[in-house]
């Protein structure tokens, strides 16, 4: 028995004395606090020893306060006792109100003082940017809010299909799709948003087929009377951990030019979702306007970044549209962050049909130039079916004999076609320590 109440003694102050631990931001607070009620006392003793002096004639009041100030220990043993009796008091008294006052906000089976230090590690963790699109993007996100909170996602705004082509026509707005992905990717209450910013409409002439996210983003940028408002303020609404940037505020279109099949002619294609449809090998895309200067919050989070990362995404129609607004690759190159290239897990149909790790590099410096990366991270497991329509994207004998190349099991076991969002992203931060500490 007298065990057992020493062992739940010794994990109650061990449970205290953890709230002490440094970057937590409270132990100034109760330092602040425990000099004020040390203050407190001391005015409070000073009254009763003049109580004490002034009514030296009561012995009942003399015995009272004797006992009460424990005179019949020694001085110092007395400092102790109260002392210590005092900060216990303090430190419980705090803990509990706080519990009380953030129970609204306390995630059900988690700990507080769990919960403080999460936020606090990834509330000082690296800058990180971003860049891409699609899904790839998102998984990305998903990944990496686990690790810091000074999360920039910089979105593409090339695409012209489906509920966001039809708004970005309809309401001459920026297409919200990527964007809406990102936001729910960057959600504490993730599967909850996710279903309701993938929920489509059906039924209706003019919503079928419209997302509820992507008519919410619209609504905000009606509202608020701008599309870069918009996207804060659903930050800010529903809680994200990090920001959604579009890569610019232009209104611009990507553009391919297709070499056919089984011919040496090349085609013009106008349009993000034409692309991928269209029968033929890409040979180059660009921007229309190719003037379309970059959002400034994007360079400079780019600038302050301490990892940058491109991709996993659609090499033509999610990555490089980002890459080819004006300033923006100019960033990238001047940054002295860390910058990542993640390659592809399988190839795209229409896209990158054949493709090897070293083929999308090829095809991307062929775009922006070269030693934009530092890094290129890829998959090493080929383990599973990634489908009729694509095949693993290999490393070949050019990217394994590159020192600047990291192999890892990426894929998710569920989906291998498609990267694991935890792998992904404790790789990329492995690279960043890995180079911090070079």
């Amino acid at each position: 028995m007298i065990k057992d109440i020493f062992t739940n003694f010794c994990s109650d102050v061990r449970d205290l004395l953890r709230w002490l631990r440094p970057g937590l931001g409270i132990k100034r607070w109760y330092a602040m606090i425990l000099a004020g009620i040390t203050m407190l006392g001391v005015g409070f003793a000073i009254a009763l020893l003049d109580l004490y002096r002034t009514d030296s004639t009561n012995p009942t009041l003399l015995t009272i306060l004797s006992y009460i100030s424990l005179r019949f220990f020694p001085r110092l043993l007395r400092a102790i006792i109260f002392g210590g009796l005092g900060i216990s008091l303090v430190i419980v008294g705090i803990y509990q109100l706080n519990r009380s006052l953030l129970r609204p906000f306390i995630r059900p089976g988690s700990d507080l003082f769990d919960q403080l230090t999460d936020f606090r590690l990834r509330e000082s963790g690296a800058h990180i940017v971003a860049i891409g699109g699609g899904h790839g993007l998102s998984t990305l996100l998903r990944g990496l809010k686990n690790h810091t909170r000074n999360l920039t996602a910089v979105v593409t705004v090339a695409d012209d299909g489906g509920s966001s082509g039809r708004l970005r026509e309809s309401f001459g707005i920026l297409p919200p799709g990527d964007i809406r992905n990102c936001l729910a990717a960057l959600s504490n209450d993730e599967d909850m948003l996710t279903q309701l910013f993938q929920y489509r409409f059906s039924g209706s002439s003019e919503l079928d087929g419209h997302s509820f996210g992507n008519l919410f983003i619209t609504a905000l940028a009606d509202i608020t009377g701008s599309f870069e408002s918009a996207v804060a303020e659903s930050g800010r609404v529903l809680s994200v951990n990090g920001r959604v940037l579009p890569s610019t505020l232009h209104n611009v279109n990507l553009v391919a030019s297709m070499e056919l099949p089984h011919s040496n002619n090349e085609v013009r294609v106008e349009g993000e979702s034409k692309i991928p449809n269209m029968a033929g090998r890409v040979r180059r895309v660009w921007l229309e306007p190719d003037n379309a200067n970059a959002y400034p919050p994007v360079i400079k989070a780019i600038l302050n970044a301490d990892i940058i990362v491109v991709g996993p995404g659609s090499l033509y129609t999610s990555i490089l549209p980002n890459l080819l607004v004006h300033d923006l690759l100019s960033a990238i190159r001047v940054s002295r962050g860390v910058k990542i290239y993640v390659s592809n897990i399988a190839t795209q149909s229409g896209e990158t049909d054949s493709y090897t790790v070293h083929d999308h590099i090829v095809a991307l410096e062929s775009h922006v130039g070269e030693r934009v990366f530092d890094y290129v991270l890829c998959n090493n497991n080929y383990q599973g079916d990634v489908g009729e329509s694509s095949q693993w994207v290999r490393a070949d004998t050019k990217t394994l004999s590159d020192e600047h190349t990291v192999y890892a099991d990426l894929i998710d076991d569920g989906h291998p076609w498609r990267h694991d969002s935890a792998k992904l992203a404790q790789q990329i931060m492995n690279i960043y320590i890995k180079k911090a500490g070079a």
